[in-house]
């Protein structure tokens, strides 16, 4: 059955490629963006546009809406550690004020695109959910705070929620892909360099216990993602606030990604090696069970090769956009 979603950062990339899913399950999309770090090209083909901040919503925001997907944060840790102030105004206040609404209009099912870095370094992996949660840096403590704001609204006010936490996403689905300024996100990276734009790509730290010494991260296709996100619509409950991991259950390290862009671009690929970044953990798993089992979500494109073929592919259309 159709319904009505309103996507909060639904111009930048997860939002946009949800945004894009909930259009072809036949859905109405109305997006809101403030454009600070999404692009308006971003918003797909057949959804409403409103740009504006999250904190306008209560100002349009009626009981025609079957349910909210939101996605309006930054995200940035390097930069949530020297403006901290930011993080807590957008990501929890904003979001306070998007609950408000959403209460007062008699919206009751939310989607929360939440964040691994909510756990911080992990005790054992592959994590789990009940794993503790002990963020190194205010972008993750932001994410936690909001999963807790969540929880109370559930409980108190009969709010249906869903909080996705992901671990590392990429690829690229149809025009939608990665273009964050600055990036950080290491196979976006290293197609820069593969594109030429960059001369090497850093790798932070050799000496890792971990088969090459590099660290281990799990990957996840975008258009997984965004499909356990209708999903996800669909189990959340009233009075209930679910919290499900996403990710493949695989690792790769630093240098099969590298590697693997090699083949799949058939580039050169420069590799320097730099010291070890603070707070980076040497493996970063999930245990996406709980997804599997609350959710009936099962990623089908897990491969490392076709996640960063999608991602080259949408790197060339750019640069071809852009020359």
């Amino acid at each position: 059955m159709s319904g009505k979603y309103l996507v909060t950062g639904g111009a930048g990339y997860v939002g946009g490629v949800v945004a894009q899913h909930l259009i072809e399950a036949g859905h109405e999309v109305v997006v809101l963006d403030n454009l600070s770090t999404g692009f308006r090209e971003g918003v797909p083909t057949g959804a409403s546009f409103v740009e504006g901040d999250i904190r306008d919503a209560a100002k349009w925001l009626d009981s025609s809406y079957d349910g909210v997907l939101h996605f309006a944060a930054f995200s940035q840790v390097g930069e949530s550690v020297a403006k901290p102030e930011k993080y807590w105004d957008n990501n929890v206040g904003g979001t306070m004020a998007l609950l408000g609404a959403m209460r007062e209009a008699g919206v009751r099912r939310l989607v929360f695109s939440s964040t691994a870095a909510t756990y911080g370094e992990p005790e054992q992996v592959p994590i789990t959910e009940s794993a503790p949660t002990r963020p190194t840096n205010p972008y993750g403590a932001s994410k936690l705070a909001v999963d807790h704001m969540i929880s109370g609204e559930a409980a108190a006010h009969g709010l249906g929620a869903v909080s996705l936490r992901y671990f590392n996403v990429a690829g690229a689905y149809g025009r939608q892909g990665e273009r964050h300024d600055p990036e950080s996100h290491l196979i976006p990276l290293v197609l820069q360099v593969a594109q030429g734009r960059r001369e090497s790509i850093s790798v932070y730290g050799d000496d890792y216990p971990t088969p090459d010494g590099t660290c281990v991260r799990d990957y996840i296709h975008v258009a997984d993602l965004a499909e356990a996100h209708l999903l996800a619509l669909g189990a959340a409950a009233p009075g209930e606030h679910l919290v499900c991991n996403l990710g493949n259950g695989e690792g790769f390290s630093v240098r099969e990604v590298v590697e693997t862009v090699r083949k799949v671009t058939g580039r050169p690929i420069p590799e320097v090696v730099a010291p070890r970044r603070g707070g980076d953990p040497a493996v970063l798993v999930a245990s996406a069970a709980t997804a599997r089992e609350r959710l009936g979500w099962n990623p089908s494109r897990t491969d490392l090769a076709g996640i960063v073929a999608d991602a080259w592919e949408f790197a060339q259309q750019r640069a071809e956009q852009t020359d």
